[in-house]
């Protein structure tokens, strides 16, 4: 998946519906079970040994970490799924609100979305939700083409056929999330499959720096067709395809499957 869209499809039992004002507009989220480990967390934070002047003496960090990494998941969420939408500003406070934590953690998280390109700093009013052109979305694409793509086929070469099978899991949850309709855990378990493909070249470097730029290529467009369950199920059996093909050593295939992977509209 490297196309993004303003709306998606929603097939998760375990959320519900929350709502925050922004500029005098509603905007509907929602919210998953990842609210109850960031209350526990900060339940566990809060019983913590403390000195006579209320600071916590110990595991100050590690809290704060863990009550920021499930605010991050939960915006990547919102930001795959379309919740939070291009162009709009977004304030630490009010989100900290919603998220019933201090707006700390929700800044952190805001800061690192930033980074990978999903947002931009607006001085003393908050985050804007950065708008993903097509030209943006084809140029991404191809540069995880130029890197990916050599890769693959040298690990098509290089890894024994029957290693192959081991990765089928992968492709199998994808094609699970994708019949769901379910394009927040699809997205996700996509770029667990590229991880597990790649991981296999030995070069840790190569595996982060290609998830930067499969992370950067989910963002939604700022408008568009919503993403359809069978576009989906259709990205999906790539995967299944692809790994046939590499345990084949099909070379003309496994090219042509991850070029046509990366430039699908899906």
């Amino acid at each position: 998946m490297w196309q993004g869209s303003c709306r998606a499809p929603h097939a998760r039992s375990d959320r519900r519906a929350w709502a925050l004002s922004s500029g005098g507009i509603r905007i509907s989220f929602r919210w998953d079970v990842r609210r109850t480990r960031v209350e526990q967390a900060e339940a566990e934070a809060a019983m913590e040994p403390r000195d006579p002047s209320g600071v916590p003496v110990a595991r100050q960090s590690p809290r704060r970490h863990s009550v920021r990494g499930q605010i991050l998941d939960a915006l990547r969420d919102a930001l795959v799924g379309g919740e939070l939408t291009p162009g709009e500003v977004y304030s630490a406070p009010a989100l900290a609100d919603r998220f019933g934590v201090s707006p700390t953690p929700v800044r952190e998280a805001m800061q690192q979305l930033a980074g990978e390109g999903a947002v931009e700093v607006v001085p003393n009013r908050g985050f804007r939700v950065a708008r993903r052109s097509a030209r943006e979305l084809a140029e991404l694409a191809e540069v995880r083409a130029l890197l990916e793509v050599p890769v693959m086929l040298s690990l098509a070469r290089a890894v024994a056929p029957e290693r192959w099978a081991g990765l089928r899991p992968f492709a199998e949850a994808t094609a699970t999330a994708a019949a769901k309709g379910d394009r927040a855990a699809y997205l996700e378990s996509d770029r667990t499959f590229h991880q597990s493909v790649l991981s296999l070249a030995g070069n840790q470097q190569l595996v982060v720096v290609a998830d930067e730029l499969h992370r950067r290529a989910q963002w939604p467009l700022a408008c568009g067709r919503a993403v359809r369950t069978a576009d989906l199920v259709a990205d999906a059996a790539e995967h299944m395809a692809l790994l046939d093909a590499l345990a084949a050593r099909d070379l003309d295939v496994v090219e042509s499957l991850v070029r046509e992977h990366f430039t699908s509209g899906a």
